[in-house]
């Protein structure tokens, strides 16, 4: 019985997918992009670039925090996005990881006047940054993120959730209190 059944099947199998006789050829000529290439497509440029286009846009100096989270990085990339209209018109730096994913670590600028407001079923808690400025920690897509203001902008330092003991919400405030340093 079983040997019936496993003919038949074999049978229903050829016919429905077919033999496929085909020889396929490999292109040993291939080579995949590169993780600068991917995330040039994708409108990300070097830092510096990026922060000159937001700040030519906005007709203002950006400052962004000295430290970074203790984790380890093999690229950071930088992109301002430019829409119609300034309200979505925001800078973003992020720091990866192209062998550990999970290594990811952003920073998003927005104008205050378009800045993002943030609901309060996300706040799991407030912190006072050392220029006695509130800064807010929320859960959000993934990421912890601690969102402030200083001076005309809004900053959003992200990390991913996966690294959240490696870079816990005290290390955000550090990074955002590492603003605070003048431009001589």
């Amino acid at each position: 019985m079983n040997r019936i059944i496993y003919s038949l099947s074999l049978v229903l199998s050829i016919l429905v997918f077919g033999v496929n006789t085909e020889t396929v050829y490999a292109n040993s000529n291939y080579k995949p992009k590169s993780f600068e290439e991917i995330y040039r497509e994708i409108g990300y440029k070097t830092v510096e670039e990026a922060i000159k286009d937001f700040e030519q846009h906005f007709k203002q100096n950006l400052k962004l925090p000295l430290r970074v989270p203790p984790i380890d990085f093999t690229h950071h990339f930088g992109r301002f996005t430019d829409l119609e209209g300034d309200v979505n018109d925001s800078f973003e730096v992020i720091f990866i990881n192209d062998t550990s994913p999970q290594n990811h670590y952003k920073i998003e600028v927005r104008a205050i006047k378009n800045k993002i407001s943030i609901r309060d079923k996300y706040v799991t808690a407030i912190y006072r940054l050392k220029n006695e400025s509130e800064a807010v920690y929320i859960n959000i897509s993934g990421f912890n993120v601690l969102v402030f203001e200083k001076g005309n902008w809004q900053y959003m330092l992200g990390v991913d959730k996966r690294i959240s003991d490696k870079a816990p919400p005290e290390t955000l405030v550090q990074i955002a209190n590492s603003l605070d340093y003048s431009n001589k």
